[in-house]
């Protein structure tokens, strides 16, 4: 913020110049003794004697382009030391505002019986079901049966500090835009019938991109915690699409389809005879109307695992889908 700060102090300075510059101006000609009347017969410009040839082609003219010369020297010197801070300036600014739309996405992530800062227009209560941190929580959530019969579960909530590591912003975007159909999470954008604007879900984007864990430290805690267990693996980061009732504890058979496609019976293999491709495919995510696979068409929902789990963790979940 250094570079701005500098250049608004200087054009302060500036437009402070020529401020007091007016002021002093008319208040030397107010005070300057009126001249009698008739007196503008000689005092006139036009009617008073100016310089001869020898002094207006001589010191006059002199004086005159030796300021030419003095400004033009400051204006060779001063506009290329300007524009040498241009490059800083732009990326300080950069930095400036995505700091002011994470700020705002602060506010509008954060549960709805929190205090509001003057001036906001509230908040919206992701952090209530996500946790106030982004790692995930739980919440209430009334499911409904085959038979229309409703209940309420408590749906385990995922965490939001390495969504960015699963899935690209504009991902994300969609994501909150539309949201999860069959899920606690609504659609939060105006286009999905949902009360936030498209700059506060921007505003929200850039907030989570400030919570989100590194990878090299998301891998070593997997790896840790995980190890190269496909089963577990496949339950930890898998399950909450591909296994019905795993977010509310009522998990059916592993890979039996629910927000995701079945992958049982063979599917995985109909759908990926390749192995590297389907290797490829879990690293990387499917990108939106993106072919993958046998004839399968990319929606953007499937996230990439490339940044949080190690390759032989990616292929241990493979390993393991393959043989369900």
């Amino acid at each position: 913020m250094l570079a701005v700060n500098t250049q608004q102090e200087l054009g302060l300075a500036f437009v402070a110049a020529l401020v007091v510059g007016w002021i002093a101006y008319v208040v030397v000609h107010i005070r300057r003794p009126a001249n009698p009347p008739g007196s503008e017969i000689e005092l006139a410009p036009n009617r008073r004697p100016y310089l001869d040839d020898d002094e207006m082609e001589g010191p006059r003219l002199e004086k005159v382009l030796g300021w030419s010369m003095v400004l033009m020297i400051v204006v060779a010197i001063g506009l290329p030391a300007y524009w040498l801070k241009e490059p800083g300036r732009q990326k300080q600014a950069l930095v400036g505002f995505n700091e002011r739309a994470a700020q705002r996405g602060f506010i509008l992530f954060q549960p709805t019986d929190s205090p509001i800062p003057e001036g906001n227009i509230g908040h919206f209560g992701c952090g209530k079901c996500h946790g106030v941190k982004g790692d995930g929580g739980v919440t209430s959530f009334t499911i409904t049966d085959e038979l229309g019969r409703s209940r309420s579960v408590s749906w385990k909530v995922p965490a939001l500090n390495t969504v960015l590591l699963r899935f690209s912003p504009d991902e994300v975007t969609k994501i909150i835009t539309y949201g999860r159909p069959g899920t606690p999470m609504p659609a939060w954008g105006l286009a999905g019938g949902g009360p936030m604007n498209d700059q506060q879900i921007s505003d929200l984007v850039a907030y989570l991109t400030t919570i989100q864990l590194k990878p090299a430290d998301v891998k070593k805690t997997d790896l840790a915690q995980y190890g190269l267990n496909g089963a577990n693996l496949f339950d930890s980061f898998c399950s909450r699409c591909h296994t019905k009732g795993w977010s509310y504890g009522e998990a059916h058979p592993p890979g039996t389809g629910a927000f995701g496609p079945n992958l049982s019976n063979g599917d995985t293999l109909r759908q990926f005879p390749d192995e590297a491709k389907h290797v490829e495919f879990v690293t990387t995510g499917s990108d939106d109307e993106k072919l993958y696979g046998t004839r399968g068409v990319g929606t953007g929902r499937m996230p990439g695992f490339g940044e949080m789990l190690t390759p032989e963790q990616i292929q241990a979940i493979v390993d393991y889908e393959r043989s369900l």
